[in-house]
């Protein structure tokens, strides 16, 4: 049977096919496997020859087979890859062949269908504010092709015109949706794809958050909310962003106790509860995190830390826990209490656990702090003394510390004596617990870089840190950090007063745009663009129900069903307004031919220069007329008969379409030239 595919869908439909084909799988390329792309590829450059006349379309029993094989191959390899990134994969290759086997309109409403689906899906996971205006540029690219179906015409620009205004005339309904509709929780789990994680981990040796110094990768922000309407924060020195605690050390890596780890995989169906403290609005801090995508579940703040949102519970080591992993860029509110008492009475089991150490592990450092027992038998004057003792001998803060062998902390403080925050925290809390102290590790991240452009703190990957966490009589856990005693600038000032960013984290990121701070102005342009960033995350991805009673609050005073529901009619009345009269519907009166209507424009101007068109005179007798009255200016007589001519064109010859567009461009082009001309003269 010939196939009649070209008879059936327009040129102009196959050129927006091939665009929009490329522009809804170009955000999918991460999730997508080499071989759907490699199978993409080929159903992309066979469509092409099919556009180009140079083949037919494939058989069906190819795209079958190629469908089985492919479903078949995502069945064997989902385990590898992860079931959502399968299912995504599997999605792709079905939007692929069905692309290269169409060949009738309903192929191709199927397709724009499945385009939006996949928009969708990728809208999901990529909402960065780029993220954003790249998918809805492939909206409008993927709404052409109904154009090009149901408005059919060979100027593709026209197509692309509509489509656009199609798009911004449902965004005002968009934004009103956005703003009045309840905040809805997630109706069901996404399955979580096989991710590489970010950031922090659950365990922790001496050289793991060394690592992280090489990243440039931002960790989360924060946006302060003062009663004074300020945007800073506390201090450099201050800013020690809790995330995880560690009391469980066998000589070589610290991790969380599986106390912990049990009270986290309960917890989302049991929530733990701290108790929150009375506290003055001086006493408590309050703030906003946006936090990155890190595929974890763990969270930061400032101690001590509690959060309203019902997605994050607070555990009883005084960390904030998300009940799902962070896999896309997420906002919530936290309160401070810097000044609460962490677990002022001990319990015995947890004291336990915090003097614990592993069976003849470091001697020497075991007989020291046997040592600081007897010098100093007050528990403060011992960790103090502990704490000077870094300062007083000759020890050095380094990126690029040397290897240790099996007594990891005796090696590091008798005889490299260099080391990092994890190097020095780890041995405080071995000698705090060598004396009689309880103490434990501390993760998480230290300091952030102000944007004064937009009021808020970024902290980075590099930012990362470790310090100790001592408890002491009637003053419940306190924090003590040696790096404080060893190299005072990278806590009061930060990690780039004491380290140089092209041997740290700018080492392995040539093109990230932290090298711009260098350069002053091209510094303020990189704060400028990342506050753009932050707004959008604060007032798009972050607008929860506060925000929105916030909004709602300013725009109708008090806040009542009523008033929503009088707005929501109101605003359908005016947006259907201005859809009804952008789509021509009160334009009664306005019958005129365009054409006419720029025609009798250039008439009514000449007759203002003595040259006016007697009724029932032809085009072509009033040109000849122009011509001889206006010798003076024979530039617009010669203009206006070829104008002339080209309107007698338009309106009594035959013309193809290719024609008619020559011909209209020519027109349009001599009418712009004589409105210029007539008015100047």
């Amino acid at each position: 049977m010939k196939d009649n595919f070209d008879a059936i869908i327009s040129r102009n439909t196959l050129f927006w096919l091939l665009i929009t084909n490329v522009a809804v799988l170009s955000p999918l390329y991460e999730q997508a496997t080499l071989w759907s792309i490699g199978i993409c590829a080929i159903c992309f450059v066979w469509r092409i020859g099919i556009y180009l006349g140079k083949v037919a379309a494939p058989p069906k029993f190819l795209v079958t087979s190629l469908a089985i094989g492919a479903a078949i191959t995502l069945a064997l390899v989902s385990t590898e890859i992860g079931l959502l990134k399968a299912l995504i994969n599997l999605l792709i290759l079905g939007y692929a062949l069905k692309y290269i086997e169409m060949r009738e309109q309903r192929d191709v409403k199927a397709i724009v269908l499945v385009g939006y689906f996949l928009i969708a899906l990728t809208l999901l996971d990529q909402q960065g504010m780029l993220n954003t205006l790249h998918l809805l540029v492939v909206v409008i690219i993927n709404t052409g092709i109904l154009v090009s179906v149901y408005q059919d015409k060979s100027n593709k620009l026209a197509n692309l015109s509509f489509s656009v205004k199609l798009v911004l005339h449902s965004l005002p309904l968009a934004i009103l949706l956005f703003v009045v509709f309840p905040r809805l929780g997630p109706l069901w789990m996404v399955p979580n794809m096989k991710s590489a994680t970010t950031g922090l981990s659950d365990e922790m040796s001496f050289g793991d958050i060394n690592k992280l110094t090489r990243s440039a990768e931002l960790a989360f922000r924060v946006g302060f909310d003062n009663p004074d309407g300020s945007t800073t924060g506390p201090a450099n020195q201050d800013l020690y962003w809790r995330t995880l605690v560690m009391e469980n050390y066998d000589g070589k890596t610290w991790r969380q106790d599986p106390s912990i780890k049990d009270l986290q995989r309960q917890a989302f169906f049991q929530k733990p509860q701290r108790d929150r403290p009375i506290a003055s609005a001086q006493n408590k801090i309050e703030y906003v995190v946006i936090s990155e995508p890190s595929h974890q579940k763990w969270l930061y703040g400032l101690d001590e830390a509690f959060s309203e949102n019902s997605q994050i519970v607070e555990l009883p080591d005084y960390t904030l826990y998300s009940l799902r992993p962070i896999d896309q860029r997420i906002s919530y509110r936290v309160t401070s209490y810097p000044n609460n008492v962490m677990e002022l009475t001990l319990k015995d089991n947890t004291k336990k656990l915090n003097l614990a150490l592993p069976a003849n592990s470091n001697p020497k450092t075991h007989a020291l702090a046997k040592k600081f027992t007897q010098d100093y038998p007050e528990p403060q004057a011992r960790i103090n003394a502990m704490m000077n003792y870094f300062a007083e001998q000759a020890y050095y803060y380094t990126l690029s510390p040397p290897t240790v062998g099996e007594q990891q902390i005796d090696d590091f403080l008798f005889d490299n004596r260099a080391g990092f925050c994890a190097h020095y925290a780890s041995a405080l809390v071995f000698m705090a617990r060598s004396s009689g102290l309880p103490a434990r590790m501390v993760t998480g991240y230290q300091g952030g870089e102000y944007n004064p452009q937009a009021g808020y703190y970024s902290v980075y990957q590099y930012m990362a840190h470790a310090w100790t966490e001592v408890w002491l009589e009637g003053k419940g856990w306190q924090r003590f950090d040696p790096t404080a005693m060893i190299a005072p600038q990278r806590i009061l000032d930060g990690f780039d007063a004491t380290f140089d960013s092209q041997s740290s984290y700018l080492q392995d990121s040539p093109f990230s745009p932290l090298r711009m701070k260098q350069y002053p102005w091209l510094n303020e342009l990189r704060q400028q663009l990342s506050s753009l960033d932050y707004y959008w995350s604060v007032w798009v991805l972050g607008f929860d129900e506060e925000r929105k009673q916030q909004v709602l609050s300013k725009l109708l005073g008090d806040v009542t069903s009523s008033k929503i529901a009088l707005m929501m009619i109101l605003s359908f009345i005016v947006i259907a307004l201005i859809i009804g009269y952008y789509a021509g519907l009160f334009n009664i009166d306005n019958t005129e031919d365009p054409l006419n209507k720029r025609y009798n424009l250039i008439c009514q101007r000449l007759a203002k220069k003595g040259v006016p068109r007697p009724q029932g005179q032809t085009p072509s007798d009033y040109a000849k007329t122009v011509e001889a009255k206006l010798q003076q200016h024979p530039a617009i007589a010669t203009k206006f008969m070829a104008l002339s001519d080209e309107f007698m064109a338009l309106k009594y010859q035959p013309l193809s379409a290719e024609q008619t567009q020559q011909h209209m461009k020519q027109f349009m082009r001599l009418y712009r030239l004589l409105r210029l001309r007539l008015l100047r003269s």
